[in-house]
C-alpha cells in the first residue's frame, strides 16, 4: 500500500513480527525514476551536481582540520621536555 506521510510518498508494509512498517517510495522499485536516472541509463551512480557539493564539502573539512591538528600539535609540542 502507498501513502502519503509527513509529506513523503511511502510505501507500508507488514514485517515478520505483522507490525505495520514503512519505507520512502524512492527506495523502491515503485518509485518513478528521476529525469537524471533516465538519461543515464545507469552509467552512473552521482550526480555531477551532487559531486562537485562534495568535493566542496571535503575541502572545507579539510581546510577547518588541518588548522585544529596544527594547533594540537604545537600545544602538544610545548610540553614535551
Amino acid at each position: 500500500m502507498r501513502k502519503n506521510n509527513w509529506g513523503e510518498d511511502r510505501v507500508l508494509y507488514y514485517n515478520a513480527q505483522g507490525r505495520l512498517c514503512s519505507v520512502l517510495a524512492s527506495w523502491t522499485s515503485l518509485a518513478l525514476q528521476d529525469a537524471f536516472s533516465l538519461a543515464s541509463a545507469g552509467r552512473s551512480w552521482f550526480r555531477v551536481d551532487d559531486l562537485l557539493n562534495l568535493v566542496a564539502l571535503l575541502q572545507d573539512a579539510g581546510e577547518a582540520g588541518n588548522g585544529a591538528r596544527s594547533q594540537c600539535q604545537a600545544k602538544y609540542a610545548a610540553g614535551v621536555r
